[in-house]
């Protein structure tokens, strides 16, 4: 299963990130810029679980996955079913307090390929160290912390 790990640092508490992980509203799609809006689709939301599909327009791939951040400090989002990857693959935000402020995220990216489009994602994801997801967490991060500046 390839798997990748890396480290961000941004000016958001880690309640906001946690907030920010976990805003399942309507607003979703347009906080987290990766997002595309036709494939966002929201089953359920509890205190500290919430099962959605996500995906991106190009590549267009979806994963059907359920969240959790019943654990402090850590959100994970598993694949239930998708048409890029298996189910139980998963990606998890580890989130502690920066030093001096802010937060520092652990991202762990572990998905298994299930398509031809899956192979050259995780291919690509793997090559390159995670950058297309370390960017895409970035701007979603950068994109909360100009809207609280």
């Amino acid at each position: 299963m390839p798997r990748v790990e890396f480290d961000t640092h941004t000016t958001l508490t880690p309640e906001q990130v946690t907030g920010l992980l976990t805003d399942f509203s309507e607003r979703r799609p347009e906080r987290w810029p990766g997002l595309w809006e036709g494939a966002y689709k929201v089953f359920s939301v509890g205190e500290t679980s919430a099962e959605v599909r996500e995906g991106n327009r190009s590549p267009k791939v979806w994963a059907r996955e359920r969240y959790d951040w019943s654990t402090p400090g850590v959100v994970r989002w598993e694949v239930l079913e998708s048409n890029f990857c298996t189910p139980g693959s998963f990606v998890e935000a580890h989130i502690a307090p920066g030093t001096p402020t802010g937060s520092d995220v652990h991202i762990v990216w572990q998905r298994t390929p299930s398509s031809f489009m899956g192979r050259v994602a995780a291919t690509m994801i793997m090559l390159t160290r995670g950058a297309p997801v370390k960017a895409s967490l970035q701007q979603g991060l950068k994109k909360a912390e100009a809207t609280t500046a």
